[in-house]
């Protein structure tokens, strides 16, 4: 369940294949760099000491192992808002992926919060709880709760970060998608703790959608649905959290990637939200492409998918959720 960053092709022999090879390790280079000096940036919790929603009291803490979470204690945001004079308006919450079994915050979350940052866009990577660890009430509303709860904190201080309240988004990878997508079509409140921040809005303004892991039915990620459900699952549950079914007219605009030989998470879970979507008359765009699997990432992807990318950045443009940096 990872994408991100790819290993750098070996064994190049002519001159051009010499030269490509030298390109990759520049931006390999340049993209490592750039998420060392990323990890640097603040962590904010979600929660204040004691008072998690969906928090059974017991104490567990954070587990990190090979660049990943494999239990979180402390959920929060890393925050990585762009400069005032390169502020084009927008700002993404990032939801990485992992299969609700981790959470890939570096090769889902901080690579791409570079891309972001580096068209004056603001990010902020999701540190979520995931649904198999022992201090939860209701296992399955933890992620969502602190999705919830991450968007309220982004909205009441957005005069700090300087963001523009009304163009706040979430982008979803793999499971990671389905955290996203579950935020923008779920309408119960499941991250209240009756503090200052319920007053502020948790939907997204917009969605990114990345391989996305939507359907607990039929093409579900089996993984992903045994680890978020259990094993004892009902009908009830699977459509709840099926977001295709959750679609409703008020769902926010989204822009959705896929690879048509994904075998990790079937191409299926895109299709059948964006019909939900059109179905309802919500704005969306789809790239289904033929190549990619399930590791679509920055640079190097196969044929047409390394475009995607620029596809995004004109959508958000399209769309206005960017806006070209003011002269002074």
């Amino acid at each position: 369940m990872q994408t991100g960053l790819r290993a750098i092709p070996q064994n190049h022999s002519n001159g051009l294949q010499t030269k490509n090879k030298m390109k990759k390790i520049i931006v390999f280079i340049g993209t490592v760099f750039l998420s060392q000096h990323l990890m640097a940036q603040e962590f904010i919790p979600l929660w204040p000491e004691g008072k998690k929603s969906d928090w059974n009291g017991k104490i567990v803490t954070d587990s990190i192992y090979n660049e990943r979470y494999f239990r979180v204690g402390t959920p929060g945001i890393f925050a990585f808002p762009v400069h005032k004079e390169n502020n084009k308006g927008a700002t993404v919450l990032i939801c990485p992926g992992g299969g609700y079994d981790h959470v890939t915050h570096l090769y889902n979350g901080f690579n791409f919060a570079a891309w972001f940052n580096a068209h004056g866009i603001n990010a902020f990577v999701l540190i979520y709880r995931l649904p198999n660890q022992t201090d939860l009430k209701v296992r399955e509303e933890a992620p969502l709760s602190d999705a919830q709860r991450a968007m309220r904190i982004l909205r009441d201080n957005a005069a700090k970060w300087n963001l523009d309240t009304n163009r706040i988004g979430v982008m979803g990878i793999s499971a990671g998608g389905h955290v996203a997508s579950t935020l923008a079509t779920h309408s119960e409140d499941v991250s209240s703790i009756k503090d200052s921040l319920d007053a502020s809005g948790y939907y997204p303004d917009f969605m990114v959608l990345l391989s996305p892991v939507i359907t607990m039915g039929r093409y579900a990620h089996s993984g992903s649905k045994r680890n978020f459900l259990g094993s004892d699952t009902t009908k009830a549950m699977i459509e709840k959290y099926s977001s295709e079914l959750q679609v409703n007219a008020n769902t926010p605009p989204a822009f959705i990637v896929h690879a048509q030989n994904d075998n990790t998470v079937n191409v299926r879970n895109s299709l059948l939200f964006y019909n939900a979507l059109i179905e309802k008359n919500v704005q969306a765009s789809i790239h289904v492409f033929p190549q990619g699997g399930h590791g679509i990432a920055l640079t190097d992807n196969p044929g047409s998918t390394d475009l995607w990318l620029d596809l995004l950045d004109k959508w958000l443009n399209e769309k206005g959720f960017v806006s070209p940096v003011k002269k002074k």
